[in-house]
């Protein structure tokens, strides 16, 4: 009898790489003319990512240096999500971010209904954050990698452990 195949889809944020970004961003803002004499900074408190600047369009060019760094350490911006920027005494604005890691149980539904109405032959399970599919037929499991890449959540997926 065949052994049954599986792979797991995950949303994972690599929060090392997260820091190294902040900090290749922070050195380049640094030393750019635009910047000199204003007041910014980019840290990572916990699962936040908070963004400080004079104002909004400040902000605006700190988070475009910002992802631009990002993109190139392999760090998904989808599972990077601001909220409304908030303006604090002196002038200052400030912008948090969320590092959303792990598929939320909304997208996990919306996932595991997507493959079930596909009507390919294949088990999928929620287990906590992430989805385990399992089926002996590989190409059945290449099928759903291929529809699952189709579908638009608000949050970045990686498709790992398949054997």
């Amino acid at each position: 009898m065949a052994k049954e195949a599986s792979f797991d889809i995950v949303s994972e944020l690599n929060k090392e790489e997260v820091k190294n970004g902040v900090q290749i961003a922070l050195k380049e803002l640094k030393n750019r003319f635009d910047f000199k004499g204003s007041s910014f900074d980019i840290t990572t408190e916990g699962n936040q990512l908070v963004v400080t600047a004079e104002d909004d369009y400040k902000i605006e060019q700190v988070k475009e240096v910002l992802f631009s760094k990002l993109i190139k350490r392999g760090v998904p911006l989808k599972n990077i999500q601001f909220s409304a920027s908030e303006h604090a005494l002196g002038g200052n604005a400030r912008q948090k971010a969320d590092l959303v890691s792990g598929i939320d149980k909304e997208s996990a539904k919306k996932l595991t209904t997507a493959i079930k109405n596909s009507k390919i032959k294949v088990k999928a399970q929620i287990q906590e954050d992430q989805l385990r599919v399992a089926e002996k037929n590989r190409d059945d499991l290449q099928k759903v990698i291929a529809l699952v890449k189709n579908i638009d959540l608000p949050i970045d997926l990686q498709f790992t452990n398949y054997r």
